[in-house]
């Protein structure tokens, strides 16, 4: 791997502007992939009137979105090790840009579909690319504050995505709306044919090919690797509520589970994101200066997160405004959070298969999500009297609580894969080991 810019700047003030060019124009790829993840968040009625489908059809759109985007990681991140993160980029924005443009045209429900797992496939080509595009032309110093402003910043597409699509619906119609949302793809594709460069000495940057075996052994080796492992725990552990609440089943808590308007419940989601996009250089500056304590910092996230959950969850009636905004304040920090596990396989794989080792812990968060939309989806038809869509406090309050499952196996794993990974760098790198475990 090739770094460009030290932590002085060298070699120069031209080659950091580049490096910075090439990291802008990747941004904003990125954000526009959050842009047209979130941008049916917004157009749920205006979807199930275009295609005549229930409040469970729509949901489905979410549900599959998550598991393409999910499914896409590692072979995502085996492409990017072979092909480049330049190459796997455009791919990526191409295939969103078309598939958007063919959601605007959609006009029966089993099309929406096909276009929606086009657009999660085309959306999981994004945010690995940033992230080796990052770990290539920064210092290793620098890295993880720019992972957490690369998340944090690459959140305002979910914010972008509220006002604008919620205008243009109004005023353009569902067809127009959706074909401007594409275009913006063909100018940033322009861009990224411009500036993007897979290192500061090669346009393209090709690995080995590998063949079905050498492929089986790469994972094999980046999943064996116990830091591996516990990056993707910490994402799994740490993602999966503030996705939840923000993809699908915060509004409904808010206004049917705790007597919120839908103002409030608006508010309180758009406090959630703000929350992410404040934590996330915080949290980056703080593992680049404890490293040792990344783990120590995670496990203390999701304790925090599953302990305000539990105040809410137990307080007699309707939750008290200022308690619900304490929660998702609490609740975001857990988005940037996740990406403490990229930092885990950064320092724990070689750089050939870095990409890769990144899609497996990129999986973690988005399957345990996964796993969760669903469970509370059939937990509140199981606690709803007559199989209706008025669910309750009482069924949200379960529904919720299934939390606590996921939360308890990731934090049993965190801890037991800390103790592998330590004592695997112990014996990988002694001096290492001492410096950082004595120096805090």
């Amino acid at each position: 791997m090739s770094t460009v810019v030290d932590d002085a700047g060298a070699p120069g003030a031209p080659r950091l502007s580049q490096a910075y060019g090439v990291w802008v124009v990747a941004l904003l790829v990125y954000l526009l992939a959050v842009f047209h993840r979130s941008s049916l968040a917004v157009a749920g009625l205006a979807a199930s009137h275009r295609f005549g489908i229930s409040a469970a059809q729509l949901a489905t759109f979410t549900m599959l979105q998550l598991l393409v985007y999910a499914g896409m990681q590692i072979p995502v991140g085996l492409l990017v090790d072979r092909f480049g993160a330049r190459a796997v980029l455009t791919t990526g924005l191409t295939v969103l840009t078309l598939a958007q443009a063919g959601f605007a045209f959609a006009d029966s429900y089993g099309v929406a579909l096909v276009a929606r797992v086009f657009v999660g496939m085309g959306d999981a080509m994004t945010f690995i690319c940033v992230l080796r595009l990052v770990n290539t032309w920064f210092a290793p110093r620098r890295v993880p504050v720019m992972i957490q402003f690369t998340g944090v910043i690459g959140q305002l597409g979910a914010i972008i995505a509220a006002i604008p699509m919620t205008w243009a619906l109004g005023h353009l119609g569902w067809t127009k709306s959706y074909l401007v949302a594409s275009s913006l793809g063909v100018v940033l594709l322009l861009a990224l044919l411009v500036v993007v460069r897979d290192t500061p000495s090669e346009v393209h940057l090709r690995g080995p090919s590998l063949s079905l075996g050498a492929i089986r052994r790469s994972l094999a080796a980046s999943w064996e690797h116990p830091g591996t492992r516990l990056g993707f725990w910490m994402h799994f552990s740490t993602q999966f509520s503030a996705t939840v609440l923000g993809l699908l089943w915060g509004y409904p808590f808010f206004v049917k589970g705790e007597g919120c308007s839908d103002r409030t419940a608006g508010v309180l989601l758009t406090v959630m994101v703000v929350s992410v996009m404040m934590a996330g250089p915080l949290l980056g500056w703080r593992i680049t200066v404890r490293p040792w304590h990344r783990s120590t910092l995670v496990l203390g996230i999701v304790s925090a997160v599953a302990g305000i959950w539990t105040v809410v969850l137990l307080w007699p009636g309707n939750a008290p405004v200022w308690l619900l905004v304490v929660l998702v304040v609490v609740v975001g920090v857990g988005g940037p959070a996740s990406m403490i596990g990229f930092d885990l396989g950064r320092t724990s794989n070689p750089p050939a298969r870095l990409a890769s080792a990144t899609g497996i812990i990129n999986q973690g968060g988005f399957y345990a999500s996964l796993v969760l939309v669903i469970a509370i989806g059939l937990i509140l038809d199981w606690r709803t009297p007559g199989g209706s869509s008025d669910y309750t406090h009482d069924a949200f309050r379960w529904a919720m609580s299934f939390q606590y499952v996921l939360w308890a196996l990731g934090l049993v794993q965190i801890w037991r894969y800390r103790r592998k990974a330590r004592a695997r760098l112990r014996t990988d790198d002694p001096a290492l080991w001492s410096a950082q475990s004595g120096s805090h």
